[in-house]
């Protein structure tokens, strides 16, 4: 199992996921890229193996037929030199463009799309840290893991000759009379038959190491809930300052509210709860406006400011609720509340003159 921090208890975020993804911290198992690679090297070579030998036959033809006549000087060495590299090349770069391709989507299977350096650069500090470093090596329970499986694929490697070499022992006997293509032929099946009985447990060491690996990154990964809060805190703003904020930007709101309410043509109260003030000039918009609204307190002051600057105040309980649910300042009252809110202007003494 993996140390883990009894306070960890919280999965990670995907904050702190992407972070260490950057980082080039992602979960990846080295033992299946290691056996699937094999497993496709030895796959490889079994179908390869005709072009192979088709090779070598031509170049020991060529050696045994040609070659000792040959007379070497400059321009033949230059020439067998490049021959050489040309054979060499054709023979391995198939075999190596399979290893790389293989090895390229197992990998970018297990992480996805991740190009990254980071992991490169030295980190000094775990230099240094020689305590840590012993800790990490000989009481991290990752390591009895990793030395768990080091020895299960030594297992696997030793015991699978064992196995086919007893299966094939009466097979020996008769290699006396085959040929030279007989026996090699017979010791190239051997040896398949032998990497594949090794591959079998290799292969179920390596799902279960892929298993560990992805359960152990998450449990490394995990948070503390105090951290969770606090990348929220920082994703979101401390909550204590848009507080303040907020109420300094409703106090802003109020004082301008205060400001505008002399230019209203009436306030409409419930009488005691609510107070909404209205504008209606048809220069500014086409429908009364409300100025500033409130409920309690808010609305005493209104009713206070209306009576310091001589505007008529209007009781109608149902109006003024309707217009302080509905309409929000400096916007016009919606056509519904029209001919309630027109009753009343026409009642005032600038609306009478018109």
């Amino acid at each position: 199992m993996a140390q883990k921090d009894p306070s960890k208890t919280e999965k990670a975020t995907d904050k702190r996921r992407n972070k260490q993804r950057k980082e080039g911290s992602v979960p990846k198992s080295q033992e299946l890229s290691k056996t699937i690679i094999l497993l496709a090297g030895i796959l490889a070579l079994r179908f390869l193996i005709g072009f192979y030998y088709e090779q070598f036959t031509e170049i020991y033809e060529w050696t045994f037929r040609e070659a000792i006549d040959l007379e070497v000087n400059k321009q033949v060495a230059y020439n067998l030199f490049t021959w050489g590299l040309q054979k060499i090349s054709i023979m391995t770069l198939p075999f190596l463009l399979v290893l790389f391709v293989v090895s390229f989507v197992t990998m970018r299977m297990q992480v996805g799309k991740l190009w990254t350096l980071k992991p490169l650069k030295p980190k000094f500090s775990k230099l240094f840290n020689i305590i840590g470093g012993l800790k990490r090596l000989f009481l991290s329970p990752k390591t009895l893991v990793n030395l768990g499986k080091s020895l299960g694929q030594a297992i696997a490697v030793g015991i699978a000759p064992y196995i086919v070499i007893k299966q094939e022992l009466p097979n020996l006997l008769p290699l006396f009379y085959a040929n030279a293509h007989g026996i090699a032929t017979y010791l190239l099946a051997v040896g398949y038959k032998m990497a594949y009985y090794a591959l079998i447990p290799m292969m179920i060491i390596a799902l279960f190491d892929l298993w560990y690996t992805r359960w152990n990154y998450e449990e490394e990964l995990k948070m503390t809930k105090d951290e969770i809060k606090d990348e929220r805190k920082q994703a979101e703003g401390n909550p204590e300052i848009k507080q303040r904020q907020k109420q300094k930007m409703m106090e802003m709101m109020t004082s301008r509210m205060f400001q505008d309410i002399p230019k209203a043509d009436v306030v409409i109260t419930n009488p005691t709860h609510f107070a909404v003030a209205l504008q209606y000039d048809a220069m500014v918009a086409p429908a009364p406006l409300i100025l500033a609204k409130g409920v309690n307190r808010v609305a005493e002051r209104i009713k206070e400011v209306a009576k310091e600057n001589n505007i008529p105040i209007e009781a109608n309980p149902p109006l003024a609720r309707a217009l302080y649910k509905q309409v929000e300042i400096g916007e016009t009252i919606p056509e519904e509340l029209f001919q309630a809110v027109a009753a009343i202007l026409a009642k005032l003494e600038k609306f009478k003159r018109r």
